[in-house]
């Protein structure tokens, strides 16, 4: 495992069979609202999205993940 990476947190929406990407909760649900998505931006924040617990509804799937960049120098 390389040393000289930076890690950032990514959000995944997977939608009516697309993908989006997203760099925190706020995001995602600034840019899709609860009509679409089926849950409102503090109810995700309270659920606690992590790598083992995706949320899920009958809309879509969010999970949280690992962006490995390079470290800029």
């Amino acid at each position: 495992m390389q040393t000289n990476k930076q890690e950032r947190a990514v959000i995944h929406l997977e939608i009516d069979g697309q993908h989006h990407y997203f760099g925190s909760v706020k995001a995602l649900c600034d840019y899709y609202g609860k009509e679409l998505i089926g849950i409102t931006y503090k109810s995700l924040a309270n659920y606690g999205i992590s790598q083992e617990k995706p949320y899920r509804n009958k809309f879509c799937t969010i999970r949280k993940g690992i962006l490995l960049t390079p470290i800029k120098n």
